[in-house]
């Protein structure tokens, strides 16, 4: 059966398509190249998995994940880059460990992208209406232009063969009449093929009222429905997808990011940030702190030596100043320490701060 023809049907259907490579013997083959060509139009919906990354070394990997890019901008025609997920989706041990925090990450947010898909499945069927209405569209002009060409009489056969092959003309003299994206327009070999099988003296010519009535769905009803859509969703409980992988990756000693970064001493007794904070005091009493506390304006130029950019060290700034008061004494000065320390391990900043980081002064206010 033509493969690629039941995954075109599939496409049209489903919210996310994920692509899989695999790292170790990366190769698009022209089976694959004519089925991601096959989803033309839903490149929306694509992600892309490079999966088995564990079996080559960090070096290899990035040489491997920009041939990949390459090799997609080929065959992928869309202006936006597709999301490209790595990591090792299997249960079995990492042949090379290296990369664990990114493919552990990597997944996190793949994760989250399929749990996230229930949240905007009306706007994404919307989106497929619009699609709709365009090709719609298109293909009126195209009939239109094809019964226009046609003899009244002799030599129909002949034309029609004629008007088939040129039929890459007659898409660029519409695409230039009619200022359509060329994204807009049917396949051309698959639209080739239908016309073949067509009688095109039945053929109907354009109407315009018809024509008019999409324009002012696509122009007017289609925005009112967003509204509308957008609307019902922020009144909607939140949705996701549950079970199966979900099950047990968020939670718990094994969830991402768990005891790293700003997470690291959250099952400690001991405030985490009390092991670095004589050398954080040593740093806080050259600043000629008042009343037991630095200014902003003092705590700034320490700061600024770490060379994180001002919105960051605002973030930062604003998590430490626990007690909002704009001064920071020695336990949040040690804090903003740590956080600085975090940010330069490539760790992310919490959005609030952990209580497992309050300072202990400062819990139960």
């Amino acid at each position: 059966y033509d493969f690629a023809a039941v995954l075109e049907w599939f496409a049209e259907r489903v919210d996310r398509i994920i692509l899989l490579f695999d790292a170790h013997k990366l190769d698009i083959s022209d089976e694959f190249s004519e089925v991601i060509r096959a989803l033309k139009n839903h490149e929306d919906k694509m992600r892309v998995v490079l999966n088995k990354a564990d079996q080559i070394g960090t070096q290899q990997l990035m040489r491997v994940y920009g041939a990949l890019m390459w090799s997609l901008g080929k065959i992928v025609n869309t202006p936006e880059v597709i999301r490209v997920y790595i990591g090792s989706f299997w249960a079995q041990p990492l042949l090379v460990p290296d990369n664990r925090k990114l493919f552990e990450a990597e997944e996190q947010d793949l994760f989250r992208d399929i749990q996230g898909l229930p949240r905007n499945a009306a706007l994404r069927k919307l989106n497929d209406l619009i699609k709709r209405a365009r090709l719609a569209k298109v293909q009126a002009y195209i009939i239109s232009a094809l019964k226009k060409e046609m003899p009244n009489v002799f030599g129909k056969e002949n034309k029609k063969k004629e008007l088939i092959a040129n039929l890459g003309e007659i898409y660029a003299k519409i695409e230039k009449e009619h200022q359509i994206s060329p994204g807009d327009f049917p396949k051309l070999s698959k639209m080739q093929e239908v016309l073949a099988g067509q009688d095109f003296t039945k053929f109907q010519g354009l109407k315009p009222k018809l024509l008019e009535a999409v324009e002012d769905m696509l122009a007017n009803d289609i925005a009112k429905l967003m509204t509308l859509v957008r609307q019902e969703e922020a009144a909607m409980p939140s949705q996701s997808v549950q079970g199966g992988a979900f099950e047990g990756t968020m939670n718990g000693p094994f969830g991402h990011g768990y005891g790293e970064g700003a997470g690291e001493g959250i099952d400690e007794l001991e405030w985490i940030v009390a092991k670095d904070k004589p050398t954080y005091d040593e740093i806080f009493y050259t600043l000629s702190p008042v009343n037991g506390k630095v200014s902003g304006a003092m705590a700034k130029k320490e700061m600024v030596k770490s060379k994180l950019p001002n919105n960051v060290l605002g973030k930062i700034w604003k998590l430490a100043d626990v007690d909002k008061d704009g001064y920071l004494d020695d336990e949040e000065f040690a804090l903003a320490n740590h956080l600085i320390k975090v940010k330069l391990e490539g760790h992310e900043l919490p959005a609030d701060l952990p209580d497992h980081l309050v300072p202990p002064s400062k819990r139960g206010l």
